[in-house]
C-alpha cells in the first residue's frame, strides 16, 4: 500500500492508467493526423521524385546490376517518369522480373486493399448510421459528446445490436471470398513457377532431402533403401550422404570475422595515408588462440594477419580430412525427373520410414547446415525452449510498453505522480520537450529494430532447417508479439485498471467481494475501453502512410551512405555493399501489414472509420512497394511463394479475433444470449473454410506431381545431361568448399603496406628443398599496370581495391557478395542451382566457369555404368579433385573485365606441383601472388578464390 500522503499521486496514476488516451479522442486529433499525414507523405514523395533521377545507386540498384531478363522496365529522367512503368507492369512480368515471393507480396497488398474497400462500404454504410441513430436519445440527454465518438456503439443498448451480428457474417463472407480467390491465383502462380524453364532446369526441383537417418543406413545405398520403402519407382535416384564437417563451420566463421575486423582496423589506420596515427591499432587476442593469454592486448594488424593465416591452415587441413570422418544423419537423393521426385515426397510426407523424414530439397543456399544434423527430438525440445523465451519476452514487454505509452509520450504525466519531477519540468521546459519528442519513439524504434534479429537467432536455435522457413517463423513470432503487446494488452489495460478501480470503490462502500466483482462490470469496461482507444488506432493508421513514404524515399539509406563516407572509415567491402541492392525484409513487412489488417478488423465494430483508413493505407503503400520491389530491393532467399499459407492463416486469425471482439460488444450492450449464440457458427465457418482450402489447394501448392510420371514429361528429360548432377558437390556443406575471403585494402594506401605490416609481404615463396633445383624464373615479379616496365608492388596478404572498382557491379558474382546481396545469383544470370542441358561437360556455379569433365564425382557399378549414390574422391570435396579448374587457379570471374597482367595466371616455373599455386584479386582482376609446396604452404591466399574450393 502507498502512504496516505501520496494518495493524490496514486489517484492521478490510476486515472492515467484507466484512460491514457483521453487527450487523443477528440475529432481534431483525427483531422490533424489526416492532414499532417497526407501533407508530409506528399512532401516526401516529391523529394523522392526530385532525387530519384540523380541517384540510381539508392533508387534503382536493380537496374544497374540485374541481367537483361531480370532488369526492371527502363525509367526516364522526368519527375514522374517512374509512375507509368510501375502502373503498366503486370503480375506475370513481376514474376519474371522480381520473383514469385515479391509478386505474391504485392498480390497480398492488393487483396488487403480490396478487402478493406469492400468492408468500408458495409461498415460505413451500415454500422455508422446504426451507431448514430441508436445513440441519439443518449446524446440528447448528455452534451459534450464529440461527433467522432458518436460513430462508436457505446451509447446504445438492446436489440439494435443484431445489426452487428449480421455485419459479422457479411464481413466473414467477404474476407473468405477474397482469400479463396487469391488462394486459387497463388496456386496458378505456383504451377507456372513449377513449369518455368529455371525450375525445370534446377537440381533442387528433383532432389529429396532426408533427415534423421539411422546410423545403420547412413550410406548412399541406405538413402535409396529408405526411399524405396516409401515408394518404389522405375528411376533409381543418385544419393549422397552428408559428411561430418565437425569444427569447420566455427573455423570459417571465425576466419570471416577476423578478416572483417582486420579490414576495419586498416580502414581507420589508413584513412589518411599521408598522415598516419601515432599509435598502431590494437585488439584483444582471440579466446580460441592458445598462443596468447586470455584478453591479452596485441598489435591488431600483425596479430589478425597471422591469425587469419593460421585459421586458413586449419581450414585446409580440416577440409582434406573430411572423408575420414563419420557420415551424418542427413543426405540427398536426386531423380532424373521432377514429377518422380515430387510424387515420392508426396507419398512420404506423413511417413517416417526407419525414423527418417523425407521432404523436397530446398535450394542449397537456403539450407541452414548447422541444424541439419539435429535429431527430431532435439529439434522439438529446442522449439519448445525458444518459444518459451518468446512468450516470456512478449509478456515482460507489456509493462514497459504500457508505461511508455502513458508517461514518455507526455512527460507531464510523470509530474502528476512525482511532484519533484514536475518542479524540474517547469524549470527546463524546452529541454524536457526535446527529450519527450525523442525518448518514446527512440526507445520503441530501437526495440522493434532489433526484435526481428532477436527472433531470427531464436529461430535458428530452434532448429529451423532453411532460411526461408526461418523467415516464416520470424513473421509468426513477430505477429504474435505485436498482436499481444501492441493491440490486445495496449488496448485493454485501461479496462483492466478501470475494472480494478470499480472493484476497490465497491469494497470501500462495504460491498461483499462477489458483489464488488459484479459491480465492476468487466465486459462493459472492456467495451468502453475499446471505444475510447479506437480513435488512437485510426490516427495511428493514418500516420502509417508517412512511414510508407519514408520507405519510398530511402532517406535512411541515403543519409547513412553519405554520413558513413564522410565521417566514418568504411572498409572497401562496406563501400561495395553500400552500392548493392538491399534485401527486402519479408518477415518485417508481412508482420506490419498483417498487424495493420488485424487492427482494422478488431476495431471495425467499434469505430467503422478504421476500415476506409486501412484501405487508403494499403492502396498507397501497395503502390509504393511495387516500385521498391521493381527497382530497389531484392529477394535474398526465394521461397517460390511459400509465405502464402502463413499469411492466409494469420488473416483468418485476425478475422476470428475481430469476431470475438464483436461478440464481446454484443454481449456487453445487447444483453442477449441469443445474439451471442448466433455468433458461435462464425468459428465453425472459419474452421471449415480453412479445412476446405487445405484439402483443395495445398497439394497443388507444394507438389509438381502427386501420382505417376507423365509420359510426355518423361520424353522431355535429357538423361545424358542429368548424369552430371554432382549431388554431393551441389548439396555439400559450403564450409567444405566455400572460397575464403581476403582482407580488402584501398589502393590509395597500397604503398604503405610494406611499412605497417611487419610480416611477409612478398609474393614469392621461400625456397626450400623442393624448389632449389629449378630456374631463377621462379622469382619473377608481376608487371605493374600503371607503370610499364616496373614490377608490381607486393600486396599479399591483402586484396587491393582501386577507387574505380568500389562498386557492387564488379563483385556481384563473387561468392561472398552474391550470397548476401543476390541470393543464389539468379538476378545476375548466375544461378548456382541450374543444370544446363546440352553441356554435360561443364557447369556454371557461383559465377565461376569450371570444367567438370572428370568422372570422379559419379558412382559406377562393377559393370562401369552409373549407379545410385556418389563415390567420394580422396579428400572429400578436396581441391582440385572435385573442383576441376586449372591447377594454377587461372580462371576468371565471368563479370570481370580482362585486366590480366604479364605472367599472371601462368603456372610458375620451378614448382614441382603447380597445383599448389594460389591467387588473390587485385582491384577487380585476378593475379598470381604466391607459390607454395605441399609441405609448406606460404601463400597467404591459399584455398581462396584462386583455387575456388
Amino acid at each position: 500500500m502507498l502512504p496516505r500522503q501520496n494518495s493524490d499521486s496514486t489517484g492521478a496514476f490510476l486515472e492515467l492508467i484507466s484512460d491514457p488516451f483521453q487527450s487523443q479522442i477528440q475529432q481534431t486529433a483525427f483531422l490533424s493526423s489526416l492532414g499532417t499525414s497526407l501533407l508530409f507523405t506528399l512532401a516526401i514523395a516529391l523529394v523522392f521524385c526530385l532525387l530519384r533521377p540523380y541517384n540510381t545507386v539508392v533508387y534503382a540498384p536493380r537496374s544497374r546490376h540485374a541481367d537483361e531478363k531480370h532488369a526492371p522496365p527502363p525509367v526516364g529522367k522526368g519527375l514522374f517518369a517512374w509512375v507509368t512503368p510501375v502502373r503498366q507492369t503486370n503480375e506475370q512480368q513481376l514474376v519474371e522480373k522480381v520473383g514469385l515471393d515479391a509478386a505474391i507480396f504485392l498480390r497480398f497488398t492488393r487483396m488487403c486493399r480490396n478487402i478493406f474497400l469492400s468492408l468500408s462500404v458495409l461498415g460505413c454504410g451500415i454500422l455508422i448510421p446504426v451507431n448514430v441513430l441508436g445513440g441519439r436519445s443518449f446524446r440528447n440527454n448528455n452534451s459534450g459528446i464529440s461527433a467522432f465518438m458518436t460513430m462508436t456503439p457505446q451509447f446504445m443498448w438492446g436489440n439494435i445490436f443484431w445489426a452487428f451480428v449480421i455485419c459479422s457474417y457479411l464481413f466473414t463472407i467477404v474476407i473468405c471470398y477474397f482469400l479463396w480467390h487469391n488462394y486459387r491465383a497463388v496456386v496458378r502462380l505456383r504451377r507456372d513457377y513449377f513449369n518455368s524453364p529455371e525450375y525445370q532446369a534446377s537440381l533442387h526441383a528433383r532432389t529429396l532431402m532426408l533427415t534423421d537417418i539411422p546410423k545403420s543406413l547412413r550410406t548412399d545405398e541406405g538413402i535409396v533403401k529408405i526411399i524405396d520403402d516409401v515408394k518404389s519407382t522405375a528411376e533409381v535416384p543418385r544419393a549422397a550422404i552428408a559428411r561430418n564437417a565437425k569444427d569447420l563451420p566455427e573455423l570459417v566463421e571465425e576466419h570471416e570475422e577476423a578478416v572483417k575486423e582486420l579490414e576495419g582496423h586498416l580502414a581507420k589506420y589508413l584513412r589518411n595515408p599521408n598522415k598516419l596515427p601515432a599509435k598502431r591499432p590494437t585488439c584483444k587476442a582471440s579466446r580460441n588462440d592458445a598462443s596468447y593469454k586470455k584478453g591479452e592486448t596485441v598489435d591488431a594488424i600483425d596479430y589478425l594477419t597471422d591469425r587469419i593465416r593460421e585459421l586458413e591452415a586449419q581450414i585446409r587441413e580440416a577440409r582434406e580430412s573430411v572423408d575420414k570422418r563419420n557420415a551424418m544423419s542427413y543426405g540427398f537423393a536426386s531423380y532424373e525427373s521432377i514429377d518422380t521426385a515430387h510424387s515420392v515426397a508426396h507419398a512420404g510426407k506423413n511417413k517416417h520410414p526407419e525414423g527418417s523424414t523425407i521432404r523436397l530439397a530446398p535450394k542449397p543456399n537456403d539450407l541452414i547446415w548447422r541444424n541439419l544434423p539435429l535429431s527430431r527430438s532435439t529439434r522439438r525440445w529446442k522449439t519448445v525452449y525458444t518459444n518459451g523465451w518468446v512468450a516470456v519476452l512478449t509478456v515482460l514487454w507489456i509493462v514497459p510498453n504500457a508505461l511508455i505509452a502513458i508517461f514518455l509520450t507526455n512527460l507531464s504525466n510523470i509530474g502528476r505522480v512525482w511532484p519533484a519531477f514536475q518542479t524540474e519540468l517547469n524549470r527546463n521546459p524546452t529541454l524536457w520537450a526535446i527529450i519527450q519528442g525523442i525518448a518514446s519513439p527512440a526507445i520503441t524504434s530501437a526495440f522493434y529494430f532489433y526484435l526481428p534479429a532477436i527472433f531470427r537467432r531464436l529461430s535458428i536455435r530452434a532448429g529451423d532447417l532453411t532460411k526461408t522457413s526461418r523467415e516464416r517463423n520470424v513473421t509468426h513470432k513477430l505477429f504474435s508479439f505485436f498482436l499481444v503487446n501492441n493491440l490486445i494488452a495496449f488496448s485493454i489495460f485501461s479496462a483492466i485498471f478501470g475494472y480494478v478501480s470499480n472493484v476497490i470503490q465497491a469494497k470501500e462502500n462495504n460491498s461483499g467481494t462477489w458483489d464488488a466483482l459484479q459491480n465492476g462490470h468487466i465486459f462493459t469496461q472492456l467495451m468502453v475501453a475499446f471505444c475510447n482507444v479506437s480513435p488512437f488506432w485510426v490516427t495511428w493508421l493514418l500516420q502509417r502512410n508517412l512511414g510508407a513514404a519514408v520507405d519510398l524515399s530511402q532517406l535512411f539509406n541515403l543519409a547513412w551512405g553519405s554520413f558513413s563516407r564522410k565521417f566514418l572509415s568504411p572498409t572497401p567491402r562496406q563501400l561495395i555493399e553500400l552500392s548493392a541492392p538491399q534485401p527486402f525484409d519479408y518477415a518485417g513487412y508481412y508482420n506490419y501489414f498483417l498487424f495493420y489488417a488485424s487492427v482494422a478488423l478488431v476495431f471495425a465494430s467499434y469505430q467503422p472509420l478504421v476500415l476506409p483508413v486501412a484501405a487508403l493505407y494499403f492502396y498507397l503503400d501497395g503502390w509504393l512497394k511495387k516500385y521498391l520491389l521493381l527497382y530497389v530491393f531484392i529477394t535474398k532467399y526465394e521461397s517460390g511463394g511459400m509465405f502464402w499459407r502463413l499469411i492466409f492463416n494469420r488473416f483468418l486469425i485476425a478475422t476470428l479475433l475481430g469476431n470475438i471482439l464483436t461478440a464481446l460488444l454484443v454481449y456487453a450492450q445487447g444483453y442477449s444470449w441469443t445474439m451471442l449464440g448466433c455468433m458461435l457458427p462464425l468459428v465453425l465457418i472459419l474452421g471449415g473454410f480453412k479445412w476446405y482450402c487445405m484439402k483443395t489447394f495445398d497439394d497443388a501448392l507444394h507438389f509438381y506431381s502427386t501420382g505417376t510420371k507423365d509420359p510426355e514429361n518423361a520424353a522431355r528429360i535429357d538423361k545424358t545431361a542429368r548424369k552430371g548432377d554432382r549431388v554431393a558437390v551441389r548439396f555439400g556443406d559450403p564450409v567444405l568448399y566455400k572460397p575464403l575471403i581476403t582482407p580488402m585494402v584501398h589502393a590509395k594506401a597500397k604503398h604503405l603496406l610494406g611499412e605497417i605490416y611487419r610480416g611477409r609481404l612478398s609474393s614469392e615463396a621461400p625456397i626450400n628443398n623442393h624448389t632449389t633445383a629449378y630456374s631463377d624464373t621462379f622469382s619473377l615479379h608481376d608487371m605493374s599496370a600503371t607503370q610499364p616496365g616496373k614490377a608490381e608492388p607486393p600486396s599479399a596478404p591483402f586484396e587491393i581495391v582501386a577507387e574505380a572498382d568500389l562498386d557492387f557491379e564488379n563483385y556481384k558474382n563473387r561468392p561472398e557478395f552474391k550470397e548476401e546481396f543476390g541470393g543464389d545469383g539468379e538476378m545476375y544470370g548466375r544461378p548456382s542451382d541450374i543444370v544446363r542441358p546440352g553441356t554435360p561437360g561443364s557447369v556454371m556455379t557461383g559465377g565461376m566457369v569450371r570444367s567438370s569433365s572428370r568422372d570422379s564425382e559419379r558412382t559406377y557399378t562393377a559393370e562401369g555404368e552409373a549407379g545410385p549414390g556418389t563415390s567420394y574422391p580422396k579428400g572429400y570435396h578436396q581441391t582440385p579433385y572435385m573442383r576441376t579448374e586449372s591447377p594454377a587457379g587461372s580462371y576468371r570471374s565471368a563479370d570481370v573485365g580482362d585486366q590480366s597482367r604479364l605472367m599472371r595466371g601462368a603456372s610458375p616455373m620451378g614448382v614441382a606441383n603447380p597445383g599448389w599455386a594460389s591467387a588473390a584479386m587485385v582491384g577487380s582482376g585476378y593475379s598470381q601472388v604466391g607459390v607454395g609446396t605441399p609441405d609448406e604452404d606460404t601463400s597467404y591466399d591459399y584455398f581462396r578464390r584462386g583455387r575456388q574450393l
